[in-house]
C-alpha cells in the first residue's frame, strides 16, 4: 500500500510542478525526474514522511507545522542525494528568503505545510481506497516498470547530468 502512496503522490507532485511552472511562466518547464514516467519522487517521499508521523503530530494545526517540517526535511535530503550521487540540481532556492544552502526555504516550508495538511485530510482517504483495490499482480508489474525507468534515469543523470537531452532525441 505504501508503494502506491509513493507513486500516487509522486504523480500528483509531477502535476503540481507542471501547474506551478505554467502559472509562474517558468523558462525551464522540462521535468528531470524520470525518463518516461511522470513522477517526482520528492513529493512521494515527502508524503510518506508526513503519513508516517505519529498521530499526535497529525492533529489540528500541528499537521500543518509537522507536515511542512517533514516535507522540508525530505526535500533537503533528496536535494543533497541528487547533488551527491547524480551530480544534478533540480531546484535552487538560493535567491529566496530564508533558504538553507539553496536546497529548502521558509516560504516553501509553509506551502508544504498547508499542502500536506490538505492532502492528509482530503486526498489521502481516496488514495487509500484506490491503493487497496489494486491487485498484487498489477503492483508487481508497475514495480518492474518503475525500477527499470528509475535505473535508466539515474544512469543517464549520472553520466550526462540531464535526461532532457535524450528525451529531445526520442521525440
Amino acid at each position: 500500500m505504501w508503494l502506491w502512496f509513493f507513486w500516487i503522490y509522486s504523480f500528483l507532485g509531477y502535476l503540481l510542478e507542471k501547474a506551478f511552472a505554467k502559472v509562474t511562466r517558468a523558462q525551464q518547464q522540462g521535468r528531470k525526474c524520470f525518463l518516461l514516467l511522470p513522477l517526482c519522487p520528492v513529493y512521494g517521499l515527502g508524503m510518506l514522511a508526513v503519513l508516517a508521523l505519529p498521530p499526535i503530530c497529525k492533529e489540528g494545526i500541528w499537521l500543518v507545522a509537522w507536515g511542512g517540517l517533514a516535507a522540508t526535511a525530505v526535500e533537503y535530503a533528496v536535494h543533497w542525494a541528487y547533488e551527491t550521487f547524480l551530480h544534478v540540481r533540480f531546484w535552487d532556492y538560493s535567491r529566496v528568503w530564508g533558504n538553507l544552502r539553496g536546497r529548502v526555504c521558509l516560504p516553501f516550508t509553509a506551502a508544504w505545510g498547508v499542502l500536506t495538511a490538505l492532502a492528509v485530510r482530503w486526498v489521502q482517504p481516496g488514495v487509500e481506497a484506490l491503493a487497496a483495490r489494486v491487485p498484487g499482480e498489477v503492483t508487481w508489474l508497475c514495480l518492474l516498470v518503475f525500477t527499470a525507468d528509475a535505473l535508466v534515469s539515474a544512469r543517464l543523470l549520472w553520466v550526462t547530468g540531464d535526461i532532457e537531452l535524450l528525451r529531445a532525441d526520442m521525440g
